[in-house]
């Protein structure tokens, strides 16, 4: 989450006087994240969250985005659901942005996820990739090998700007994940951004899953090992051992299983989610706009992960 547009307190009152959600009491900005613009409203009728969808996010691609949390929502996962206002409309327009209001959900994103938690997030996601085999839409992975290559021209020489060594490293890897990513495991819906950021957790029981805005079709395999780059590394990119590891992924397979293809290709999964934030981090680095109340995130982080799965 983050903030780039700003929207005065007399527009923000007036949009939600399309809902019946009360009056406005306050609006705080949240400073978390990097894609969108997201605000923590309190009114008289209780919390939401209000998310304006910025340049990144493509409007033809939001009502897939709404429909999912929907689906999901209403299978019982704990999921945040679009709010219709009166007239049966989620999808709006605020500050010249397509915008939401969200549900809120109670519950905190931990920084060093313990086992007990990985554990719990694991199972969340099997039961996420589960409750999403019937919802009834496709999305293509913009963010897979094509994207990658994409983004990697994008940066240029800007990559040596972060680090010396970078261009090279990216350059190995993507020529050697073009050789041998894999064709044939199992597809279905995902998440692709579960960072324990987008987990809300209270005790050791995941909450709600938030942040849906890069769901999309590809191998549920990849969305583990999506989990996995996040939630067993600090935030320097040092890899916490064996335990938050085991945790995750036993979570997981408790709920669905891994097929002997997908247990091979996890490793080389892991290399592609490095890889793929990676890149999308050294991107913001370098092109977040000056003055966005935005924390950038730094993408060596991602490469340490990267020459972890390599050398493991």
């Amino acid at each position: 989450m983050a903030v780039y547009t700003s929207v005065p307190s007399e527009m923000l009152a007036g949009f939600l006087a399309r809902y019946d959600v009360g009056a406005l009491v306050s609006a705080k900005g949240i400073a978390e994240g990097v894609e969108n613009s997201n605000y923590l409203v309190e009114t008289t009728g209780g919390r939401f969250i209000l998310t304006l969808y910025e340049k990144r996010v493509t409007p033809e691609d939001l009502p897939y985005f709404l429909g999912l949390t929907a689906h999901l929502s209403a299978a019982g996962l704990p999921v945040p659901a679009p709010i219709a206002d009166r007239q049966g409309r989620a999808l709006q327009r605020l500050s010249g942005r397509p915008a939401c209001l969200i549900e809120f959900l109670p519950g905190i994103s931990v920084t060093r996820p313990e086992p007990g938690l990985a554990h719990a997030a694991g199972a969340a996601l099997a039961q996420l990739h589960e409750a999403a085999a019937d919802f009834p839409h496709d999305r293509a992975n913009a963010l897979s090998l094509p994207g990658w290559q994409s983004l990697a021209e994008a940066l240029g020489g800007g990559a040596a700007e972060i680090d010396a060594g970078l261009p090279v490293l990216i350059a190995e890897e993507l020529a050697a994940l073009s050789d041998l990513w894999p064709r044939s495991l199992p597809q279905g819906t995902i998440h692709a951004d579960l960072f324990p950021d987008n987990v809300l957790a209270l005790d050791d029981s995941v909450s709600g899953i938030i942040d849906f805005y890069f769901a999309c079709t590809d191998f549920l395999a990849y969305d583990l090992a999506v989990a996995h780059t996040a939630w067993c590394f600090d935030a320097e990119g040092a890899y916490l051992g064996t335990d938050v590891s085991d945790a995750l992924i036993a979570g997981y397979q408790g709920v669905r299983p891994l097929s002997p293809a997908e247990s091979r290709a996890f490793p080389l999964l892991c290399r592609g989610a490095s890889l793929r934030f990676l890149l999308t981090r050294a991107y913001d680095w370098l092109n977040t706009p000056a003055g966005a109340l935005v924390t950038r995130k730094d993408p060596m982080a991602f490469a340490r992960r990267l020459l972890h799965y390599r050398a493991s």
